[in-house]
């Protein structure tokens, strides 16, 4: 029983999933999800950190007690200046002179930000030097925002010349679109949960490019061992072969994905969470969440797009549409051929087009390529030739 299992059947390819006849599902749940998360950045928008909507911070040493004591002294002293803000954000980090908490809030005058450093040491019962302040301008989150979309549109252009001269046009657009609904689910999970926004945010966007490429790019190439010479027999429309190709590649899929969210999770929930490092959260939730989005794009929207857009061909709709009409053929009983078994694929999910049954069964009855016409076969030893003759026995003997 263990060896029929779905782990087993998943290792060995033999699942038989059928992920690319359901591709309208997965577009549809695609399409309804990018729409949410639209709506979420028009509506909602995202929660900036100060790098890009601009505010202060405050450093004071972890020796005033707990981050908590600290972010309430904080806020106290915001409530004494007026300031009509409080703390936004609190973390722990690390410096040469030790541990220390640092508390962002919106935007002070120098003013306000020069008042509440002097109230925060007078009610914490340290020097007023022992607390450091920064004021951040938004204009420098716009400059960092500004780089980051250009090197995202540096890096769709360079994977775009690669897929091409590595595989073809299709798959560049199919890989592409699958990368594009990855940032726009991720940045809609972003937006709706409320993620604060910071440079390493930013940085995380940009880092699960790449690994989303690579599982589309792992898929791709096992479609094209597929479907090398596929209009040279009968056997598989394209998207059968595409689908083949996704059972066999998902199990590897699956483990390269869980293998590198294992140590994004450790730095996620180990190092934010258990340990206190708050610089390491906006980087780790970032390449967790995108990973794992990431994952089922490459499975649900990639591979399912390239079947359709390949569907388009015209000799690949030719192809389908022979093995379709052989199918009904054998299912018919008039020709008899090998491998000749639906898949779970349907024939609408094949072709995207009816196909003719005048023309089917015209195609059906053909003979194959290089057969004998089915006449009756000449009288003779030699197709027609007179059996007396020659030196064979039983002949005329020549005098």
């Amino acid at each position: 029983m263990a060896e029929n299992g779905l782990a087993s059947r998943l290792y060995n390819g033999e699942a038989g999933l059928n992920i690319v006849g359901r591709r309208r599902l997965w577009f549809g749940v695609a399409g309804v999800l990018v729409l949410i998360a639209i709506l979420s950045f028009s509506i909602r928008g995202f929660s900036l950190g100060i790098e890009f909507a601009g505010g202060n911070s405050f450093q004071v040493p972890a020796s005033v007690g707990t981050l908590e004591d600290a972010e309430r002294e904080v806020n106290s002293a915001l409530a004494a200046e007026n300031t009509g803000v409080t703390v936004a954000t609190t973390q722990k980090v690390g410096g040469p002179g030790g541990d220390s908490y640092e508390l962002r809030t919106p935007q002070l005058t120098a003013e306000q930000a020069t008042a509440v450093k002097a109230q925060i040491a007078e009610d914490l019962g340290i020097n007023v030097d022992q607390i450091s302040d920064n004021q951040v301008s938004e204009a420098w989150g716009s400059q960092v925002t500004e780089r980051a979309l250009l090197g995202l549109v540096i890096f769709i252009a360079l994977v775009m010349v690669y897929l091409i001269l590595r595989f073809e046009w299709r798959m560049a657009v199919a890989a592409v679109a699958s990368l594009i609904t990855n940032l726009i689910l991720t940045a809609g999970i972003y937006s709706l949960v409320g993620f604060e926004v910071t440079p390493s945010t930013i940085i995380g966007f940009l880092t699960i490019l790449g690994f989303a490429l690579y599982d589309v790019v792992v898929v791709f190439d096992k479609v094209q061992e597929n479907t090398r010479g596929i209009t040279a027999n009968n056997n598989q429309t394209y998207a059968e072969a595409s689908n083949l190709a996704i059972n066999q590649s998902l199990m590897r899929s699956l483990n390269t994905s869980v293998v590198a969210l294992l140590p994004v999770g450790g730095l996620l929930f180990i190092g934010a969470g258990l340990l206190g490092a708050g610089t390491l959260k906006d980087l780790g939730l970032v390449l967790f969440v995108g990973m794992a989005v990431a994952f089922l794009t490459s499975i649900l929207v990639a591979t399912p797009l390239l079947a359709l857009l390949k569907n388009y061909d015209p000799r690949i709709q030719a192809h389908n549409k022979r093995v379709l009409t052989r199918r009904g053929a054998v299912g018919r009983g008039e020709v008899t051929g090998k491998g000749a078994a639906a898949s779970p694929v349907t024939q609408a999910d094949a072709t995207d087009e009816p196909v003719d049954p005048d023309a089917a069964a015209l195609a059906g009855a053909a003979p194959k390529v290089g057969a004998r016409p089915a006449g009756k076969r000449p009288t003779g030893a030699r197709g027609g030739r007179p059996g007396g003759g020659g030196n064979r026995p039983g002949g005329a003997k020549r005098r």
